[in-house]
């Protein structure tokens, strides 16, 4: 049997023709559905002062959603830990751990965003500081107990649902914070596969037991339709968006590439589709590739994309249920 994800970011461009509150009902619900069905686990994203209203507060989302469910994870990738104080962001995680009932995780993130460092006053080049900075407060924090903090003494409470709270993953674009998480982090996620090596490479070589292959996914989107060409016209102006949007704050900070950070700027629909990121297929092809995947079958879903309309989205997440899920 194939895992199922949700991920949300929430993005809500004016074109869509979507209110805001419209999008957030949509998602608790898709999430509902999701639990119904088996899915594993929703992710959420976060980002800062986005035109498209791009979703900047997680954790109240990730609040909502846990008390909406009971089984599944809810995951947020990536907090750009720089952009936050530590000791909130303590605090605010555990809170959220407590209503789920040790069902949250967090990757935390350098961050990339020039906008997002100027928005909250910090600068880039602290960035990899202020990241080890909060795995260590946030660890220290979630024993419940007094600790230096910027030399002060304080104590964080209530301490999280999982003892010692949830495992700390890095998310990262480059070697350096493939490193870094393998020294200080409980695991890493890569924004393109190859990162993976230098993060395995590292844990051996500080004496840790090899990790493996990688076995996540990439920045990939599917959608699901009776009829191919016709939705690709319909989810092609939202992919755009969102490839572009993304495109553009990893060309300024340098790593734009689906090689790299996983995205890059499109020039047309059909120069985007033709790189296979952005996918329609049939039900009946999604079935053969989740069987051609066995044991490891899975499958993330973003069905909301770039700000596809919640109806749009429904239609896709319908043939996974009725046409898909039945076949596997």
């Amino acid at each position: 049997m194939a895992v199922f994800a949700l991920r949300f970011d929430l993005r809500n461009p004016d074109f869509a023709g979507t209110a805001m509150a419209e999008r957030y009902a949509a998602a608790l619900d898709m999430v509902a559905w999701a639990e119904d069905r088996g899915f594993m686990m929703v992710v959420l994203s976060e980002h800062h002062g986005a035109a498209d209203g791009y979703l900047p507060r997680p954790l109240p989302l990730a609040a909502a959603i846990a008390a909406r469910t009971t089984n599944m994870l809810v995951n947020i990738a990536a907090i750009p830990a720089p952009l936050h104080d530590p000791l909130h962001m303590a605090e605010e995680i555990a809170v959220v751990d407590l209503i789920s009932r040790g069902r949250v995780g967090v990757v935390l993130a350098n961050g990339y965003a020039g906008d997002e460092f100027a928005m909250f006053d910090r600068s880039p080049k602290d960035r990899a500081r202020l990241t080890t900075e909060m795995v260590h407060t946030l660890r220290a924090a979630w024993t419940g107990e007094p600790f230096e903090f910027r030399g002060r003494t304080v104590r964080v409470t209530p301490a999280p649902f999982q003892p010692g709270g949830p495992p700390i993953v890095l998310g990262g674009s480059v070697e350096a914070a493939a490193r870094r998480a393998a020294r200080i982090a409980d695991g890493f996620l890569p924004s393109s596969p190859g990162l993976w090596e230098f993060y395995r490479d590292e844990r051996v070589s500080l004496g840790h037991e090899d990790p493996g292959p990688y076995f996540g996914g990439d920045t990939g989107f599917l959608h699901l339709s009776k009829d191919p060409d016709a939705d690709w016209e319909r989810i092609a102006p939202f992919a755009l968006h969102e490839a572009n949007a993304y495109g553009a704050i990893m060309a300024e900070a340098g790593t734009s590439g689906t090689d790299v950070g996983g995205y890059a700027s499109a020039d047309s629909a059909e120069a985007l589709r033709a790189t296979g990121q952005y996918r329609v297929v049939t039900p009946e092809q999604y079935v053969d590739e989740l069987k051609a995947m066995g044991a490891a079958a899975f499958g993330l879903f973003h069905p909301m994309m770039g700000g596809i309309p919640p109806e749009l989205a429904w239609q896709s997440l319908k043939l996974l249920e009725t046409e898909v899920i039945p076949h596997l």
